[in-house]
């Protein structure tokens, strides 16, 4: 894998408004290194703590985004340095967003993650309970956290109609919520797999890993 030649592959393709995030979880810092020096500064990691050894030793001037399942009892760990939560699923997740962002004195930039797909493997929320969160008064008394707009995750099918018609869905919902919260500016869908068809149903933000770094390591 050229990573250097991906990532110019990418941003040559992808139309302006639309930002890559390099996914970047399992990958050794070199790797990272290659992407950077290409001008990637965008990057996203499943699991806080090789995020957060990655953030001590790499560049200053990169965006990390956790992208991952979050669990609360680690948002501490990443709250002096992340940029944007992608997956966020629940009031009790921003409230701790929040606390442990105000510890560190900053604003954390978060998506609501809405359950798109039919497999029951993934997370998210429906658009009710994202109303619920938005409309709460406990979210309006959060100083240091932001909701900035939503996420999804769509079926891991090779259907690609299917995939189409779940993004198309979360698009209307998007469009839907800016209508009330203009504050809403992003909508991160698509990955390696099915980008093309997130650019096209009017995604802000693409998330892909294998296609820039090559297949996972999980050893």
């Amino acid at each position: 894998m050229d990573i250097s030649e991906n990532i110019k592959k990418y941003k040559s393709e992808l139309p302006e408004n639309v930002k890559l995030v390099a996914i970047s979880k399992t990958k050794p810092n070199e790797d990272l290194m290659k992407a950077y020096h290409a001008g990637q500064r965008i990057f996203g990691e499943n699991k806080i703590q090789e995020m957060t050894d990655k953030w001590e030793e790499l560049p200053k001037d990169i965006e990390w985004h956790m992208v991952g399942h979050t669990q609360r009892n680690k948002v501490k760990y990443m709250a002096p340095y992340v940029s944007l939560i992608h997956a966020v699923d629940s009031l009790k997740l921003l409230k701790e967003v929040n606390k442990r962002a105000k510890q560190n004195e900053r604003t954390i930039n978060c998506l609501l993650q809405i359950k798109i797909a039919e497999e029951d493997s993934k997370f998210g929320i429906d658009a009710d309970e994202v109303k619920e969160i938005l409309n709460s008064e406990a979210y309006a008394k959060m100083e240091n956290v932001k909701v900035v707009g939503l996420m999804g995750m769509a079926t891991f099918t090779d259907d690609q109609d299917q995939v189409r018609s779940e993004f198309k869905h979360l698009k209307t919902v998007f469009d839907e919520f800016r209508d009330l919260y203009p504050e809403l500016k992003e909508l991160s869908m698509g990955m390696s797999g099915d980008y093309e068809i997130a650019v096209e149903c009017g995604t802000t933000m693409v998330r892909i890993g294998s296609s820039i770094f090559g297949e996972r390591n999980y050893n």
